[in-house]
């Protein structure tokens, strides 16, 4: 059996095993970065506040393999005393859709467990300009979630992944 020479091992191994990982890695990130690109770009689409800022996460709402975006706007054209407009996003060739605009909503948005006609539940925080503080819970209808989420229920909250935490972190849409 032939010698092998210890820095050649190592260095077919990094080649075989490493590499792949690495362009596997770079590609979902480039990927992910375009994705964030285009999303951004489609979001310019819907805004004249040339101030509005934004906090937008990809995750797989209705679990087809192909991420969803949520979209948080903050700004004068977005807020009001209720709170401002959150966008659920269907990816769409080279740009987006918008399956929903939810409006009067706080953070932290959370991803549920519970899935309604195909979409998992969100839950979004609402109060202000009249309403009952609290944290009510987005059912997908089949088409949408609802425009303007319904007051909280007094139940125990529910609990899922908080995609979206505040908006402390918006950054300038433009």
């Amino acid at each position: 059996m032939p010698k092998v020479n210890l820095k050649t091992a190592a260095a077919l191994i990094c080649f075989v095993f490493i590499v792949p990982t690495c362009a596997v890695t770079a590609a979902a990130q480039t990927k992910a970065s375009l994705d964030e690109q285009s999303l951004r770009a489609f979001l310019q689409t819907k805004a004249d506040d040339k101030d509005t800022r934004y906090v937008a996460v990809l995750c797989d709402l209705n679990g087809n393999g192909t991420p969803e975006a949520l979209a948080y706007l903050v700004g004068n054209e977005w807020c009001g005393s209720g709170g401002c407009n959150l966008f659920v996003l269907r990816k769409a060739g080279d740009s987006w859709s918008v399956v929903s605009s939810v409006s009067i909503t706080y953070p932290p948005v959370q991803m549920l467990s519970a899935v309604a006609n195909g979409w998992h539940d969100l839950t979004v925080h609402v109060g202000g300009g009249g309403a009952r503080p609290g944290v009510v819970t987005l059912r997908f209808n089949g088409k949408a979630y609802r425009k303007r989420p319904l007051g909280p229920k007094a139940s125990k909250k529910p609990s899922g992944e908080v995609i979206i935490g505040s908006w402390e972190d918006a950054k300038p849409l433009f």
